[in-house]
């Protein structure tokens, strides 16, 4: 890790919200890279566990640097540790996950050979308690397919996962840094500003980090993640000036997003047991495909049957390339 005296390659930016339990295993993931010249930046962003955080932080404290500020969301606490970062790169790590040893010397080494790449992003493990997801890869779940483009980051072809990003500081200053008028989905708009801006996004197969899923936050995750990224982009669409490619892309990709809000929807109130809800939320959905039918024929003949069955085999989470931070 690089003395303050000495300008930093990297700074690695954590927010820190309620993250007591998981922060210490994060900064040991950081302080464990094979890769030495960087600052760690923790931004407590009005966190209720103050105390516990700070006594968890207390062992790291020489070797962190460490801000507290109002509770303005996450987007806010990471544009704090950008403006008073060193480094030439900026690393994100949320404080629930960790990076593998080599994290920093590849994906650094990546923007380093490639000048013309403003960002590079990585593939993760997925671990915690969720059952449907845990061993699996980000890449399995929220694939990134082909080259990443304004079009395929609309279309959700390709997803990047904030705490594998590396990307050069200068163009996150240029492009206004996160919105934080966005509590969630503010990477989600950021990634789609630096593409609009002509900055090259790339990725990295390698699993290099280290995504953990808390039982706390699996409750309405499909719902929330899809309104989520039906307000980014009807955010992103009114406010820039975008090529017709651009705006069709959109109008579609919101169409299938709104239809699968429709699903997930329709399963929630099935297991809430308002069938009624259920039958209205599955007929406003235009896609028709045999599952959907046929949950449409159980709603009218066995509801409470269908509801059992959907209780007992559901996964925790399910699983979709929707940016969710």
């Amino acid at each position: 890790m690089a003395e303050r005296s000495i300008v930093p390659t990297v700074s690695v930016v954590i927010p820190a919200y309620r993250a007591s339990r998981d922060i210490a295993a994060a900064l040991d993931s950081v302080l464990a890279q094979t890769f030495d010249s960087f600052e760690v930046l923790v931004v407590n962003d009005g966190s209720p566990d103050t105390a516990e955080l700070e006594a968890a932080l207390a062992p790291y404290r020489a070797r962190i640097q460490y801000f507290v500020q109002p509770n303005r969301g996450a987007a806010a606490a990471r544009n704090t540790a950008i403006r008073a970062a060193r480094g030439r790169y900026v690393a994100f790590l949320d404080a629930d996950d960790c990076w593998a040893p080599e994290f920093l010397v590849l994906q650094v080494g990546y923007l380093e050979a490639h000048p013309a790449c403003g960002l590079v992003y990585a593939d993760a493990h997925l671990s915690g308690e969720s059952p449907s997801l845990a061993g699996r890869r980000f890449m399995e779940t929220s694939p990134s397919t082909g080259e990443v483009t304004l079009i395929s980051l609309i279309e959700q072809r390709c997803n990047v996962l904030l705490s594998t990003v590396a990307v050069r500081r200068a163009l996150l200053l240029d492009a206004g840094l996160f919105d934080e008028s966005l509590r969630r989905g503010h990477d989600f708009d950021l990634w789609l500003r630096l593409e609009l801006r002509g900055v090259q996004i790339r990725y990295q197969r390698a699993v290099l980090a280290e995504r953990r899923i808390r039982a706390d936050g699996l409750s309405g995750v499909a719902v929330d993640e899809v309104q989520r990224a039906l307000n980014v982009l009807d955010r992103f669409w009114r406010g820039h000036a975008l090529d017709r490619a651009a705006c069709t892309a959109i109008r579609v990709h919101v169409m299938a997003l709104v239809d699968r809000l429709e699903i997930e929807q329709a399963k929630q109130r099935i297991a809430d047991g308002n069938f009624r809800a259920a039958r209205y939320h599955l007929s406003a959905a235009h896609q028709r495909s045999w599952k959907v039918r046929a949950a449409q024929v159980a709603l009218r003949i066995a509801p409470r049957l269908l509801r059992a069955v959907y209780l007992r085999l559901r996964p925790p989470v399910w699983p979709a390339p929707v940016q969710a931070h």
